[in-house]
């Protein structure tokens, strides 16, 4: 049989560029070599496309300029070269990326345009997921519970006295936990928008939930949903930020991540149906991480939804599911399967 040819897409011209680097590479480890014929296409952080050997290779020096071809007949990948270009038709594309341009609908609608299927969610979805203030929206019509928030757009006017301290600032459309910031009093509150509006002219503001940070990985689609162990995040101080680490293979420096979580087995199974819940509400298909909040009422609160989480070797995503007995390698299987089915991104 022959293989498929994939192309893995990563890196990318956003903040969180190192951390698709690390996911791919992990991406590339467990790809299985009798199945698929990997195109590696990492784009650098200046949004340059370019073909390599591997993502943790030297490409940014060595690989060779490419595009993704929006035109449907060549279905894949134009690799440029001096006397012209050659052609790389694809069968399946990856977008191990995250952050905006990779979580926010931007590559999905580019692949939508060339006409080749992708692992992961929509664009539509994408988008959704990527706007907090958006996704709080949706959750609450769907009957679970969101912190209270408030959402500014560039240059509103923020009045401290509006709220209720502590608050989180968050940039609204943003990925990991860059530009966030817990305010504990009126007087920070000016600064941490400041830091929020680096990211995203938009900002959320929202009061801090009480609770256990938990999460669930997602795998599927429609009502045929997979779901990983839960996982609980125990904090010393601060909150979590792992991304941030100097190294974070080795663990943060206020953070421990438990799965499966310390929870009773009631609050497992809510988590779960919520995540699933939420998951379906917001046209998740494919795969994706829910971060929520257990409260010690028993409540489940969302947090946000990640709709191509981190696939690096500390990555809750692969720890969850593997928990529940599936290895990254299974992932792959199943969201390129669905891709290929039409599950991941059918109308």
């Amino acid at each position: 049989m022959d293989r498929l040819k994939v192309g893995i897409v990563f890196g990318g011209a956003s903040e969180e560029h190192p951390i698709s680097v690390k996911s791919a590479t992990e991406v590339a480890k467990n790809l299985d070599p009798a199945k698929y014929e990997p195109y590696y296409v990492g784009i650098t952080p200046g949004g340059e496309w370019r073909l390599c050997d591997q993502p943790d290779g030297p490409w940014l020096e060595t690989g060779v300029p490419v595009l993704l071809s929006p035109d449907r007949s060549v279905h894949g990948l134009m690799v440029l070269e001096q006397e012209g270009y050659t052609t790389v038709r694809l069968d399946v594309v990856i977008p191990v990326l995250h952050g905006t341009l990779g979580e926010d609908g931007a590559i999905q609608g580019l692949l939508e345009l060339s006409g080749i299927p992708y692992v992961g969610c929509d664009v539509q979805s994408s988008a959704l997921c990527m706007d907090k203030s958006l996704a709080y929206l949706v959750a609450q019509a769907a009957g679970v519970p969101t912190p209270r928030f408030w959402s500014f757009s560039a240059g509103e006017a923020i009045d401290p006295d509006e709220f209720t301290y502590p608050v989180f600032v968050k940039p609204a459309r943003s990925g990991s936990s860059f530009g966030v910031n817990k305010v504990r009093g009126k007087e920070d509150l000016r600064d941490a928008v400041e830091a929020a509006r680096k990211y995203d002219s938009k900002v959320l503001v929202e009061e801090a939930v009480t609770g256990s940070e938990i999460g669930c990985a997602v795998l599927g689609h429609g009502e045929d949903l997979i779901v990983g162990e839960v996982d609980q995040i125990s904090l010393s101080h601060g909150f979590f930020r792992i991304h941030q680490e100097e190294t974070p293979e080795s663990g943060s420096d206020n953070s421990t991540v438990t799965v499966p979580a310390d929870i009773p087995a009631t609050s497992r199974a809510l988590v779960q149906e919520t995540a699933k819940r939420l998951y379906r509400a917001l046209g998740c298909r494919g795969l994706s991480r829910v971060d929520m909040f257990l409260t010690e009422d028993g409540q489940v609160v969302l947090n946000e939804v990640n709709t191509f989480p981190g696939m690096t070797s500390y990555s809750r995503y692969p720890r969850m599911m593997a928990a529940a007995g599936l290895t990254l390698g299974d992932v792959i299987d199943r969201t390129v399967s669905a891709a290929l089915a039409g599950g991941s991104h059918d109308g």
